[in-house]
């Protein structure tokens, strides 16, 4: 791979997620502060990634892996989001800017799938290599988050409740456009030629294919409780950043990109423990540490008691890594290489999909049902909204520990 295309392909990689991380971790917050929005407004609002995650798959592979190059398919959702972006920048209402996000995620979404899909193209040994470029859009996202803090200053008191906010808009539609522009100079990635009776079914793109895997009692275990530990997860991108705001925490963008940073130090922990643990052990780590955190949230202020949110954020790497990736592996291990592609596609289906949208629905009911405590003492609503979650956390802890035999789970990724 030459030193042109590396560039290009982390740069591509850098804007993907910094466009995302732009205005996705603001949201909360700037719903509730300056478009007057309702928990479950807000709640619908974050359930357009679901949805997004939902539709995705049809995008990518009954149109963008059959008849048209990759690269041109993300300039163009790029381009036309980035007049998307711009319309939710000029937003006064919720009802207004609820449609203009849907199909912003409709759009986007799919792309996440396209940018690794021009990767992989021009990688010569992925396993090695993609991880390489794959950093560099974590790197955006903890760049968005540090300029909305430290650079610009949108997400302090003053300034937030002024509107300033709206301008994280702004910044990923000109993200957005920038990308769009630059796909067209990508690597071509023209759809790989299959025979016509090797195209794939409409079961085997939402991962219909691979439900039969679910026959497998361990592997329908492990299923449920993806669904279920989406639900906690929903809560940490609905909330935490209005969370942080509302306790008076400075800057609280650019410490939740202290998560971020965890994600990478603990993804290069996970073949170690992995390895060593096993499968099972691993990912009740990671539930554990949805549950932990959660309990730190409710307790913790931006006080003295403040280096319990700091440790809350920070446990986003094992909460992410130990659950997710360590799924992802599992997964691969129980499809084999026919259903490979199914599988992965059947638990994204059920996680950012399914689950996730129930975990935006409930955030919103539980927000709705205690936001008579909001108005008398937030300390205690954010008690409240977080207790919920931990407890959600721990019993899926408790079905997966009591329910999940242990198995040994082989995978060349984690092993070199």
């Amino acid at each position: 791979m030459s030193t042109s295309i590396r560039f290009k392909l982390s740069f591509m990689m850098f804007l993907e997620f910094f466009i995302w991380g732009a205005w996705f971790v603001t949201l909360g917050t700037y719903l509730s502060k300056n478009l007057q929005a309702q928990p479950l407004e807000i709640a619908n609002v974050f359930s357009t990634q679901s949805l997004g995650a939902i539709i995705a798959p049809f995008i990518i592979g009954m149109i963008a892996d059959r008849y048209f190059n990759a690269e041109r398919i993300l300039g163009v959702l790029h381009i036309i989001g980035a007049v998307l972006m711009y319309q939710m920048y000029n937003a006064t209402e919720i009802s207004s800017f609820y449609p203009y996000v849907l199909a912003y995620m409709v759009l986007y979404m799919p792309t996440l799938s396209l940018v690794n899909s021009v990767s992989f193209r021009q990688l010569t040994n992925p396993e090695k290599q993609f991880s390489n470029i794959r950093i560099w859009g974590t790197i955006g996202w903890i760049i968005a988050g540090l300029s909305i803090s430290y650079l610009f200053k949108w997400d302090a008191a003053e300034a937030s409740s002024a509107g300033a906010l709206k301008n994280t808009f702004l910044m990923g539609a000109i993200a957005s456009l920038v990308l769009g522009l630059f796909s067209f100079t990508l690597p071509k990635t023209p759809p790989v030629k299959i025979e016509s009776d090797q195209k794939p079914s409409f079961s085997s793109i939402i991962g219909l294919d691979a439900i039969k895997l679910l026959k497998d009692r361990n592997f329908l275990i492990f299923f449920v409780s993806s669904i279920l530990i989406c639900i906690p997860l929903a809560f940490y991108y609905q909330n935490a950043n209005p969370f942080l705001d509302q306790i008076g925490m400075e800057n609280p963008t650019g410490k939740m990109t202290i998560g971020q940073i965890s994600e990478v130090l603990f993804l290069l922990a996970l073949p170690v423990f992995f390895s060593k643990f096993g499968f099972k052990k691993t990912i009740l780590v990671g539930m554990l540490a949805w549950a932990l955190r959660y309990i730190l949230f409710a307790y913790g202020n931006a006080g003295d008691l403040s280096f319990m949110l700091i440790l809350g954020i920070a446990l986003h790497g094992i909460c992410y890594d130990f659950f997710f990736v360590s799924g992802q592996i599992y997964t691969d291990s129980k499809a084999g290489i026919k259903y490979k592609s199914a599988a992965q596609g059947l638990i994204t289906l059920a996680t950012y999909g399914v689950g996730q949208l129930i975990g935006f629905w409930v955030a919103g009911f539980i927000g709705e049902k205690y936001a008579y405590l909001q108005q008398a003492n937030v300390a205690d609503f954010w008690k409240q909204t977080w207790i919920i979650p931990a407890g959600i956390a721990f019993v899926v802890f408790v079905i997966f520990l009591v329910a999940f035999k242990d198995e040994k789970v082989e995978n060349k990724a984690v092993a070199e």
